[in-house]
């Protein structure tokens, strides 16, 4: 009997957190069954994101993508060049005692190369232009700079040529350009451009100016050196491109010409076509093409 009591008594100490884990349970179950499911996100429609061209009020929008430097009363063209040597290369010319001994076994004697750098537009738009100053977004060994050079002799103008790049190449350029040398990393870029502006008896037209676009050409905004006709031909992605437009649009003389090459490419709609054309839709201008280049008239 007194068995028998101890198995009830131990049964009725179990049966309150039974009761209470089965409580428990059964009111967590309810509450789940009972709310409302959760709608699992959906991939946002093509059709809901409008391109950047579809966008309304597309100036405003790009507010933040415009370039806002205060560009300076423009000098004369016959001080640009007394200006950059200044400015740039302490009053004294670059290609002074050029080339250093380092280098010189190192150069070729003329090692031009370039694409497009003959093409007509610079013809048509230099007799038309016929302009003091011209700048060259993207110069890489003066292909395109030697043939204006040549153009503007011909038509016995006095034209400065201003040739704005970093003369690095790009990652990997040395696999086509096996013949450039290298020392403790510099490619000897501008050491060979310049030996080919020597070369072609230009150094009194020619002058580099060895930074990236963006830095050059906020620069020469802020120093006022504007060009009558400036080409832009540096970085092909469109971020580079559009960098490079709206800021050489900028230090345009009124009358001039803004003009560049590869509109044409595999990759056009997301590289320089797609930024030539956002720009000319923006500030409401007309794209002209020349061949393999596009052109565009200052406003």
């Amino acid at each position: 009997m007194k068995e028998g009591q101890k198995k009830l008594t131990a049964l009725l100490k179990l049966a309150k957190p039974i009761a209470y884990v089965i409580l428990l349970l059964f009111t967590y179950t309810l509450g789940y069954l009972s709310s409302p499911p959760t709608p699992s996100p959906s991939p946002p429609s093509s059709s809901a994101v409008p391109s950047l061209l579809q966008l309304p009020n597309l100036p405003t929008q790009l507010d933040h993508f415009r370039v806002t430097t205060h560009c300076a009363d423009p000098v004369p063209s016959q001080l640009v060049r007394q200006t950059i040597l200044d400015l740039v290369f302490n009053s004294t010319s670059p290609f002074i005692n050029f080339p250093p001994p380092h280098v010189t076994k190192l150069l070729r004697a003329k090692r031009v190369k370039g694409w497009g750098s003959n093409g007509a537009v610079f013809e048509h738009l230099i007799k038309k232009v016929k302009p003091r100053t011209i700048i060259e977004v993207g110069t890489f060994l003066g292909a395109s700079a030697i043939h204006m050079v040549n153009l503007t002799r011909m038509l016995n103008l006095q034209t400065q040529i201003l040739c704005v790049d970093d003369f690095r190449g790009w990652p990997g350029f040395q696999d086509r350009f096996k013949d450039m040398k290298m020392i403790n990393g510099d490619v000897l870029l501008m050491y060979q451009f310049m030996q080919n502006i020597a070369s072609a008896n230009a150094t009194e037209s020619v002058l580099p100016i060895p930074f990236s676009s963006g830095s050059v050409l906020d620069k020469l905004c802020t120093w006022g050196v504007f060009g009558d006709l400036i080409e832009v031909d540096a970085g092909h992605d469109f971020n580079s491109a559009w960098s490079d437009i709206n800021r050489a649009y900028r230090i345009l003389r009124p009358g001039g010409v803004l003009f560049g090459h590869d509109y044409f490419t595999a990759a056009d709609n997301r590289g320089v076509k797609r930024a030539v054309t956002l720009f000319a839709k923006v500030y409401g201008l007309k794209i002209k093409l020349d061949g393999q280049h596009w052109v565009i008239y200052s406003a």
